[in-house]
């Protein structure tokens, strides 16, 4: 009945998950409402028999007060029946007209259906669902899939709703009321920003990085009535973006790209939109809505008051030294906060040229006639490869350590706008995409990029005669949610490499430098004036935490991404060990979506009735 997953990486967690998607095709016309009424009226009380051998049930916060995925149809009844009473879980209503019939390739078919819920259990929630069933090899319907999403805690407003401000806001602590919701007192500062107040200041909430990450998270908190402050080293919002090299762009459709509340980006806005673009967006919505930003603000140091419960951070704000007192911290500044992996090879003093990484570059329109070397070869490798191209270098070449995958950039846009699209609300959108169990997601991705992959073999062999590794098809989910990158959306360099005018070099490894470039380990040279490392940045956050608040509070931090033992990612958007200590981070997507989550769970602690995390199932 079931195509099983193969074993692309013994690295991979994705890969060793037991999930597989449907084979029986479901006929065209199928009565959906008959096999609805199968599960109507019992929801609440599923049992083994309702699933196939090898069903999945995830859970968003709805029933065990953080992400959670179990596997086989045993253990998912048994999790099930526990938390759904645990919680005191009711008013269960399966709404058939919104069913439907999702069909993909190699006939993997599956009625996905919606439903609704609420949880009496404090913080008392109002909660959503689908059950995705399937045509089972003994000629029943059963759950394939189970999904439960929190959506909102009742009687404290709309995490998804946030109105307009009448007149733009301004940076002055305009969210910094007198009585926050945990009775925290503030102060308000001068118009000019300056400090005239000696004590700290009071927030219940500060959240470091006015990134998509940190923003989001700034106006869900704003939409629920918390009292909070969003910190960023540079002088306005939105020049995390606007910093970045001259032809930097989204390589993912428009409608990805929005922040809460809103479309960001309407459709007068181009598919792929640019640095400036993004910047100006980002810009335009924190006035829009009022987001209580602090630019040219950095975080110094803070401690932890583990009988008090608060967090004594020192900050510097327009270069003073100024302090805040807070229950709650969220990191949203990136994996490793910007810092850059860079390879070390030998003799580097001898090199006569420009040695730089991806994050200090910003054009190559200086180099013309010069040879440029990339070392890497994942989305920004080819970014700045296609711009020394464009620059009239005298020769480029990317140096390609590993086998990269390669997805055309309109098949990941026809994948995306399955979902993300001008008519299906992004709130909606959301639901559907992230509430999908990881493994699960990563089998329909392969799926839909494979076939496509197959339908198309000349564009990549192409690739392999101009001497690049490349995976054709292959899982978006495993760099996205694993690697943290690694891959290409091919947004036309590809073509460059294809047709020689860029290089590529993958049979040896460079040992070191020489004058005139690099000395590789099978003997070669590789003539450069200019090299840059598009070599990625540090990816756990961790010693981003020991470095600010010391080792025992990293003591109790978890890794920052990549996939724990049931495909949930590590440390992020979910309580830690550590109490007061959030990590948002991501692309645009997880920003907008996971930051309601985070939202929710602070204004349930402040409110005294924080999320009982379930771990066991016994």
């Amino acid at each position: 009945m079931f195509g099983i997953r193969k074993d692309h990486s013994s690295l991979s967690v994705l890969t060793r998950l037991p999930v597989s998607l449907p084979k029986l095709p479901i006929e065209e016309n199928v009565n959906i409402e008959s096999v609805l009424v199968l599960f109507k009226g019992r929801l609440g009380s599923l049992n083994q028999n309702d699933f196939v051998q090898d069903g999945v049930w995830r859970d968003v916060f709805a029933l065990t007060g953080t992400l959670r995925t179990f596997y086989s149809a045993s253990t998912v009844a048994r999790a099930w029946e526990i938390n759904c009473k645990r919680s005191k879980a009711g008013h269960f209503n399966l709404e058939s007209e919104f069913a439907q019939v999702i069909r993909m390739p190699n006939d993997c078919s599956f009625i996905s259906a919606y439903f609704t819920f609420e949880t009496a259990f404090e913080p008392r929630s109002i909660c959503c669902g689908y059950l995705d069933i399937v045509a089972a090899e003994d000629g029943q319907w059963k759950i394939w899939v189970l999904r439960s999403v929190l959506e909102q805690l009742k009687n404290c407003g709309d995490v998804d709703k946030l109105e307009p401000k009448i007149s733009d806001c301004q940076e002055v602590s305009m969210n910094t009321v007198k009585n926050g919701v945990n009775g925290a007192n503030g102060h308000t500062t001068q118009p000019d920003g300056a400090h005239t107040d000696p004590r700290p200041y009071n927030f219940d909430c500060v959240v470091i990085g006015a990134g998509p990450c940190g923003l989001s998270t700034g106006g869900r908190l704003q939409s629920l009535g918390v009292n909070y402050v969003v910190l960023d080293r540079n002088n306005q919002e939105g020049d995390n973006w606007k910093n970045r090299y001259s032809s930097a762009r989204l390589h993912t459709p428009r409608n990805y790209a929005h922040l809460p509340f809103e479309r960001t980006f309407p459709p007068e806005f181009q598919q792929f939109l640019t640095k400036d673009e993004l910047a100006r967006g980002y810009h335009a919505w924190v006035k829009k809505f009022g987001i209580n930003t602090w630019s040219s603000t950095e975080l110094q140091s803070g401690t932890w008051d583990d009988v008090e419960k608060l967090w004594t951070l020192s900050i510097t704000r327009h270069g003073k030294e100024e302090v805040i007192i807070t229950p709650h911290v969220v990191l949203s500044v990136g994996c490793g906060a910007q810092i850059p992996n860079m390879p070390s090879f030998l003799d580097k003093e001898k090199f006569r040229g420009t040695i730089l990484h991806s994050v200090d570059y910003e054009s190559a329109s200086a180099w013309k006639g010069l040879d440029g070397v990339v070392i890497g070869t994942a989305n920004t490798a080819h970014d700045v490869a296609g711009d020394m191209f464009d620059a009239e270098m005298r020769q480029v070449t990317m140096v390609q350590r590993n086998e990269t995958a390669v997805f055309p950039v309109e098949h990941n846009t026809k994948v995306m706008e399955m979902t993300y699209n001008d008519h299906m609300p992004t709130e909606v959108a959301d639901r559907l995409y992230f509430s999908i169990p990881n493994g699960v997601a990563s089998l329909l991705s392969m799926l839909m990029h494979d076939d496509m992959a197959r339908a198309e073999p000349d564009r990549f062999d192409a690739l392999e005669k101009a001497g690049f590794k490349v995976k054709r098809g292959g899982d978006v989910f495993h760099h996205l949610i694993e690697r943290a990158g690694g891959h290409y959306v091919d947004v036309g360099c590809s073509k460059l490499i294809s047709d020689g005018k860029i290089k590529v070099k993958s049979n040896a490894k460079p040992v070191r430098y020489v004058e005139d470039g690099l000395l590789f380990d099978d003997g070669s040279l590789l003539k450069a004036d200019v090299i840059v490392f598009a070599t990625g940045f540090q990816s756990n956050l961790r010693m981003i935490v020991e470095n600010l608040f010391g080792p025992e509070v990293a003591s109790k931090s978890e890794d920052y991404w990549g996939l724990d033992p049931e495909g949930e990612v590590f440390g992020a958007f979910k309580p830690q060990s550590q109490p007061g200590l959030w990590y948002m981070g991501g692309n645009l997507g997880h920003a907008r979506y996971w930051s309601r989550h985070v939202a929710l769970q602070i204004k349930a602690d402040l409110l005294g009735t924080p999320f009982k995390v379930i771990q066991a199932i016994t």
